[in-house]
């Protein structure tokens, strides 16, 4: 008789095996019984700590905002600026790690308070920088649509880095279009180099919120 002792099932540890399995099998091909079977147990096991799969997304969205705080935090002596890119850059990082992860992330509550230190440090660093409470919020709030926007659109091209949809070869694309030579020309811009199109997304948004609140 086998004397191995498995990790005890708990919120966390499913949350991690579930965010393995999505890189395989995406959003939609995640099953909490495909989590079952990786771990092991019954599915009927699961709902001890998961009510239905919104309530374990919740947990993975958590997850990975976990892993992102513990890689990527905020510096409470920067400017405002500086601030916002940073937790912007470290979102999108955070969720290209993941097949899905922006639809995973997008809509999720989070199931615990471990999000409370770095959004307190985020208010002080804008609220301290001139902006009112309810500015800081709606900054952070629009800075953070646009990055899980962004990411969800990246990742309908490139569901994992590296990997293309089919339908998305900019070449094919400027072909079909040859009528409409400017629409066919911005295929280059809509769909390739992720990284500068994010970046000078950002910095409008930035630059936009300056000129909002009149704050340099």
């Amino acid at each position: 008789m086998s004397t191995e002792r498995r990790a005890p099932l708990d919120r966390r540890r499913v949350a991690d095996t579930a965010l393995r399995l999505l890189n395989e099998a995406g959003l939609e091909g995640l099953t909490l019984r495909a989590i079952a079977k990786e771990l092991d147990v019954k599915a009927p096991a699961l709902y001890w700590h998961f009510k239905d799969k919104q309530a374990l997304l919740d947990e993975m969205a958590t997850e990975m905002y976990r892993r992102m705080v513990a890689g990527t935090r905020l510096d409470p002596a920067g400017t405002w600026q500086d601030g916002l890119r940073t937790a912007s850059r470290g979102l999108r990082t955070a969720l290209l790690g993941y097949r899905d992860g922006a639809r995973v992330y997008s809509g999720s509550r989070f199931t615990g308070i471990d999000h409370a230190p770095e959004q307190e440090t985020y208010l002080r660093i804008m609220t301290e920088a001139g902006f009112t409470l309810a500015q800081a919020a709606q900054a952070g709030m629009t800075t953070n649509a646009y990055t899980v926007g962004f990411v969800t659109e990246e990742q309908g091209v490139e569901p994992l880095p590296g990997q293309r949809r089919e339908g998305y070869d900019v070449d094919e694309r400027a072909r079909i279009l040859a009528d409409y030579p400017l629409s066919a020309a911005a295929g280059r811009e809509l769909f390739t180099d992720y990284d500068r199109q994010f970046e000078e997304g950002l910095e409008l948004l930035i630059d936009g919120i300056s000129a909002r609140y009149k704050i340099a």
